[in-house]
């Protein structure tokens, strides 16, 4: 055949497998397309003017009953409740399905493991341009009068102000290292620090702060107990109670209290003290305890000592009495009880001196007419 002339055999079987396939192929088509009796198959479909209604299906009567009211309650007794709140066909128990859920914040990405970022190293502080290095006076009591203060430094101009407790005050320029100003009295009528600076008006050049302390004066440390008044206030005597010590002091005008305060005024109110260091005066009331309180240490005053009204009581005078011994702290009469000891332990009971009646009339330094 000319078909396979000159070609190799693997072409042959090429050209042979190509005819086998093409065979089949028609082969197929036929079986799909004409059959295997050589016939064609004719599909014929018939159309009807006008269709047949289909048949309703017939309705059950049960099916369209509404349980009876019995019915409903059996129902609701015999079924047992399934609530599994677990399950994903379940509502949640008290859930709002209204309310929008916001999710958190994603976290930032952390390496691991961690790196901490590297501190930022802080600035320094710039330097003031202007330096206080003291003032004089350091400190101040409260209530004293105005003083100069003078500010010790460098680098101060002419413009420069002295501001006390951010208030500018005329200074004085003295030069670059010293600056003076007077300070008013009130400006230290209460206790507490003051800060002091310097700088120029329009605030380009300034100083560091200095801290001035203005403290509160020392006050007495006693109390005004009482005074005896005489007539014609003729040698009044105030009496004052010291913290820790048991027995009063009396003084009288213009006598020193405590080594520091000059008493100028006394009255049944109240006293007038004068510190003799810092010229401060101050006025100590009468003490008056809340009654039945016990205020101190001391012990019970003795029958004539002044009372809270600042007047010896009307019988404040005891005769004499030798059975009345007197203690370092207290007076105690010998018929008392003892501490310790009991009652029916006779007591020694000194003899009474006899005395002889004298004409002599006693001399009386007190002059002032109060018997």
């Amino acid at each position: 055949m000319k078909l396979f002339e000159g070609k190799s055999p693997t072409e042959r079987n090429k050209i042979i497998a190509a005819g086998v396939l093409g065979a089949l192929a028609l082969f197929a088509l036929y079986f799909a397309f004409g059959g295997i009796g050589g016939g064609s198959t004719k599909i014929t479909a018939t159309v009807s003017s006008t269709p047949k209604p289909m048949a309703a299906p017939k309705a059950n009567s049960d099916d369209l009953k509404l349980p009876s009211q019995s019915e409903q309650d059996f129902s609701y007794v015999t079924t047992a409740i399934d609530y599994r709140p677990g399950g994903f066909w379940a509502p949640g128990p008290g859930r709002n399905i209204f309310a929008f859920y916001e999710p958190p914040a994603p976290t930032p990405y952390s390496p691991t493991p961690f790196i901490a970022p590297p501190l930022k190293t802080p600035e320094p502080t710039p330097v003031p341009p202007m330096l206080i290095s003291f003032v004089a006076p350091q400190s101040v009591y409260a209530g004293s009068k105005g003083f100069r203060l003078e500010v010790s430094g460098d680098k101060f101009t002419e413009d420069t102000r002295i501001y006390f407790s951010q208030n500018e005050l005329p200074t004085t320029f003295i030069n670059p290292q010293k600056l003076v100003a007077d300070i008013p009295a009130g400006f230290i009528s209460g206790e507490g620090p003051r800060q002091v600076i310097v700088q120029t008006p329009d605030g380009k050049f300034y100083s560091n702060q200095i801290m001035l302390n203005v403290q509160a004066p020392p006050k007495p440390e006693f109390q005004y107990i009482g005074m005896i008044a005489r007539k014609r206030s003729n040698n009044d005597t105030a009496y004052f109670l010291e913290k820790g010590k048991p027995t009063p002091m009396g003084k009288r005008l213009n006598d020193i209290v405590d080594g520091r305060f000059r008493l100028l005024s006394i009255s049944a109110e109240e006293t007038i003290l004068e510190d003799v260091n810092l010229g401060f005066r101050h006025r100590l009331p009468l003490f008056r305890p809340a009654p039945g309180t016990d205020t101190s240490s001391a012990p019970e005053r003795p029958r004539g000592f002044p009372g809270a009204g600042g007047f010896p009581a009307a019988d404040s005078y005891v005769p004499f009495n030798p059975t009345i011994q007197t203690n370092s702290n207290m007076m105690m009469n010998s018929n008392s009880s003892i501490p310790g000891i009991p009652d029916n332990i006779p007591r020694y009971v000194p003899p009474t001196p006899q005395r002889q009646p004298s004409d002599k009339k006693m001399d009386d330094d007190d002059d002032d007419g109060d018997n």
